[in-house]
């Protein structure tokens, strides 16, 4: 992740939200913005796994796309699972209601990079995505807060990591990729990739957002 795009070109997004009225907003935040561009929209997610096949043909798929969970015909995970597996490429982030945090396991679960609130602030959104552009993992605080107190317990706890895997921890808790991790700890990259493996082993968990949300839940960091 992170490294398909030229940093130095506007951050390409999608849009995909049943609510017309939605899209239209975060358009219209969206254009004022000199680094993000909207290259489409759709209205649910079959809409918007029919149009990545022309946007591919052109090269202009998005880096980005801004994914609604609860849709009608393709709802946002199944569109996020599908997507993911034919344009791995593609970072999703899902927005979701406050309410809807079980369906924000299952679509982190299926690939996406990330989820806002839908009443998120406009700031937050462009954060959202410049983060998934660079490949790196978005935690609204507000769902953070209570994926974490909804997170299953894991198998292992801090204490059984050693100081190296309790420093590399933290960092994939701030959405580290392992080369940022190789590069601030001056190992190498299979190494830190190691260590991070033994982390998630350790503490019985299955993806780097997990170990993010499990870092915020036992103080190791401070809540996004």
């Amino acid at each position: 992740m992170g490294d398909h795009r030229d940093s130095s070109m506007p951050v390409r997004v999608f849009l995909v939200d049943d609510h017309a009225v939605v899209r239209r907003g975060m358009r219209a935040f969206i254009d004022m913005l000199d680094d993000i561009k909207v290259v489409g929209e759709a209205g649910d997610g079959q809409a918007a796994l029919d149009e990545m096949p022309s946007l591919a043909a052109r090269d202009e798929l998005p880096d980005v796309i801004l994914m609604d969970l609860l849709m009608p015909r393709l709802d946002g995970v199944a569109a996020t699972r599908a997507i993911k597996e034919r344009y791995p490429s593609v970072e999703v982030v899902a927005l979701t209601s406050f309410s809807e945090a079980e369906r924000v396991h299952v679509a982190l679960e299926a690939g996406a990079a990330g989820y806002l609130l839908k009443d998120a602030e406009a700031d937050q959104v462009a954060t959202a995505v410049r983060a998934a552009a660079r490949g790196e993992v978005h935690l609204d605080p507000v769902v953070a807060r209570q994926l974490t107190r909804t997170l299953v317990a894991p198998q292992g706890t801090a204490t059984s990591l050693t100081p190296r895997e309790r420093e590399i921890l933290v960092l994939v808790a701030r959405g580290k990729s392992n080369r940022d991790i190789a590069d601030a700890l001056v190992i190498s990259e299979r190494t830190a990739r190691t260590h991070v493996s033994h982390v998630l082993t350790k503490l019985g968990l299955t993806s780097r957002t997990q170990a993010a949300l499990w870092a915020v839940r036992e103080g190791l960091v401070r809540e996004p």
